[in-house]
């Protein structure tokens, strides 16, 4: 009898995980993430940057956070500069954008003065660390993770598998808010 209640208990469990994460952008299982780790529906990596360029640390409690790892040099990168300041004024409220490049400081520096970043720059130039703990290949390379700390969305932007979106956002930002 308390094999099956425990049974029972792990089913509702499920269900209930199941029904939270069903909220979420059902993840694009054949979309190449230009990336040998997979973390979409894990736990993100600790965000570690090595200095930041757009002032102090934002603040990240209780919202959804953005990170674009890019480089100055990057073609589809500095196309997405527009997109990502949109994105941090419409969801200016719920969302924090963060740039991070592994490239050195002046170099990021001097971008920034000629392309208007609205949103949150950091370096990691002597580790890249979250680059690497992915095992990114191919940049930019954005992941999203609700205030749980919980990536829900990884990848190339630009994707025809599974591009990211104004409405992706907005679906990962809603269904925060109700759980």
């Amino acid at each position: 009898m308390k094999a099956q209640i425990m049974v029972a208990a792990a089913f509702v469990g499920l269900l209930n995980c199941s029904a939270w994460a069903a909220d979420y952008p059902a993840y694009v299982t054949d979309k190449n993430l230009y990336a040998t780790t997979d973390l979409r529906g894990k736990q993100a990596p600790a965000l570690s940057v090595e200095k930041w360029l757009s002032g102090e640390a934002p603040k990240t409690s209780g919202k959804v956070v953005l990170i674009d790892l890019w480089a100055t040099w990057c073609g589809p990168c500095r196309e997405l500069v527009p997109e990502l300041n949109d994105y941090q004024k419409k969801f200016s409220n719920d969302l924090v954008v963060i740039g991070i490049s592994d490239e050195p400081a002046d170099t990021v520096e001097k971008f920034m003065k000629t392309s208007h970043m609205q949103y949150n720059v950091a370096i990691d130039a002597s580790k890249g660390s979250m680059k690497h703990q992915l095992g990114v290949s191919g940049i930019p390379h954005v992941l999203i993770m609700s205030p749980d700390g919980i990536v829900r969305w990884q990848g190339f932007p630009g994707s025809g598998e599974d591009p990211l979106t104004e409405k992706t956002i907005a679906q990962i930002i809603e269904a925060s808010k109700s759980h």
